[in-house]
C-alpha cells in the first residue's frame, strides 16, 4: 500500500497524508454502505431484530446489527491507512474484537448487565495498562495536576467505561449517536491536524470512523422501512470506546514527555475541552442517573428520561430532535473553544451549566405546556 501511495506521490504531487485520509474515508464509507444490505438481508431472515419496548422510539420490528459494518469498515481501513496506531497501542484491535463480539451478544440475545460491564473492564483494561492510554494529569482541575500511576489507572477505566455506555443511552432516536460521533470525530481529527505530523494517524482514524457512520447514517435514516437498520449496543458500544480513546489520547498531546520526536503543546484546559466535545453523552448520563437516585431506582433500569424523549414528547420527530439536540451542544462546544484560555474549573463549570440547561429546556417547554391546557 505505501508503495502504491509513494508512486501517486511521485506522479501527481499529493502528499501521502491527504490520500490516506481520503481513501480511509472514502473505503470506510463504501465499505459500510455495501456491508448493510447483506446485514439488512440476513436479519430479517433470521429474525435478529430490535422489538419495540416500553421505553423505544420506534413502532415495528427493525434490524439493529448495523454495528457489525462499522465495526469491519473501521477495523480494516485503521489498520491499511493508519496502521501505525496499531504498532503503538499493541492492544487496540485485541480490544475492538472483544467489544465487536459482547455488542452481537448483547443485540441478538440481551446479556445481563454485569457480564457487559466485566468485559467493558476488561476492555478497558487492556487499552489502560497494555496500551498506556491513561489520563495522566488533571493539569489543575479541581486542584490536581500529575496522576499517581494507580489513579490514573483507576481514574482511566471510569472513564472508558462511562463513554462506552454514555454513547449507547443516547443511540435512542435515528441519527443522533451516529450524528454526534461524526461531530466529535471532526472536532478531534481537525485538532490532531493542527497539533503536527505526530498526530495524523489519529486525524486518519477519525476520518475512518466518519466515513463509516455516515455510511451507516444512510440506512439509518432512510425514509424507507425495508432499508432502515439501527447500530445495535455493537455500534455504540465500539464508537464511544474508540471516541473515549480519542479524548484521552488528545488530553495526553498536552503533557510533556520530554520526548525529543514529540512536539511540546500545552493548554491548561485540555480535559475540560475534550469534556466540552463529549458533553451530550455526558450530560445525559449524569441527567439519567440523578433522576433515577432522585426517585429511588436502580440505575441499570431503562426508562424514558433521556434528552431525546423529552423532545419527542413535545412532538418532534426523530430527525428535528436530533437536529435541536446537535445544534445545541455544537453550540456548548463553541463556547468552550472561545474560552479556552479560561481556568479550567471555571470552564468546565460554563459547559456543565450550560449542558444541563439543555436538558432541561425541553422538559420546562413540557410542563408550561400541561399547565397551559389544564
Amino acid at each position: 500500500m505505501n508503495e502504491i501511495l509513494s508512486y501517486i506521490n511521485e506522479t501527481l504531487g499529493i502528499p501521502q497524508f491527504y490520500l490516506k485520509l481520503a481513501m480511509g474515508m472514502l473505503c470506510s464509507f463504501l465499505f459500510t454502505f455495501f456491508a448493510i444490505p447483506t446485514i439488512i438481508k440476513i436479519s430479517r431472515r433470521k429474525n435478529l431484530m430490535d422489538e419495540p419496548g416500553s421505553r423505544s422510539s420506534h413502532l415495528r420490528k427493525i434490524p439493529n446489527l448495523g454495528g457489525i459494518a462499522i465495526f469491519y469498515s473501521i477495523a480494516v481501513c485503521a489498520s491499511v491507512f493508519a496502521f501505525e496506531l496499531f504498532d503503538l497501542y499493541k492492544f487496540l484491535f485485541a480490544s475492538l474484537i472483544i467489544l465487536l463480539y459482547v455488542g452481537v451478544m448483547d443485540d441478538i440475545v440481551v446479556m445481563r448487565a454485569y457480564k457487559k460491564l466485566f468485559a467493558q473492564i476488561i476492555v478497558t483494561a487492556l487499552m489502560v495498562i497494555g496500551s498506556d492510554v491513561r489520563i495522566r494529569n488533571f493539569f489543575g482541575l479541581f486542584g490536581v495536576y500529575e496522576l499517581s500511576y494507580f489513579f490514573s489507572v483507576l481514574v482511566s477505566v471510569f472513564t472508558f467505561i462511562v463513554l462506552i455506555n454514555a454513547f449507547n443511552l443516547i443511540d435512542g432516536i435515528d441519527g443522533l449517536a451516529g450524528g454526534y460521533s461524526i461531530i466529535c470525530s471532526v472536532l478531534f481529527g481537525v485538532s490532531y491536524f493542527r497539533l503536527g505530523e505526530y498526530n495524523f494517524p489519529l486525524v486518519i482514524l477519525s476520518g475512518v470512523i466518519i466515513g463509516s457512520v455516515l455510511g451507516f447514517l444512510y440506512y439509518n435514516l432512510s425514509n424507507y422501512r425495508t432499508m432502515k437498520i439501527f447500530m445495535g449496543d455493537t455500534g455504540s458500544m465500539i464508537l464511544g470506546f474508540l471516541l473515549a480513546f480519542t479524548a484521552i489520547c488528545f488530553v495526553d498531546i498536552f503533557i510533556d514527555k520530554n520526548l525529543p520526536e514529540v512536539p511540546r503543546y500545552y493548554l491548561q484546559s485540555a480535559p475540560a475541552i475534550a469534556m466540552a466535545i463529549l458533553i451530550l453523552p455526558i450530560i445525559d448520563t449524569l441527567n439519567v442517573m440523578i433522576i433515577r437516585f432522585s426517585k429511588g431506582q436502580s440505575a441499570f433500569i431503562a426508562d424514558k428520561n433521556h434528552i431525546h424523549h423529552s423532545l419527542l414528547d413535545l412532538g418532534l420527530t426523530h430527525r428535528r430532535s436530533t437536529f435541536y439536540i446537535l445544534v445545541y451542544y455544537l453550540f456548548i462546544i463553541s463556547v468552550a473553544y472561545y474560552f479556552r484560555h479560561l481556568n479550567v474549573n471555571l470552564l468546565l463549570l460554563i459547559i456543565l451549566v450550560l449542558g444541563f440547561i439543555g436538558a432541561y429546556i425541553p422538559k420546562i417547554i413540557l410542563l408550561r405546556r400541561k399547565k397551559t391546557n389544564f
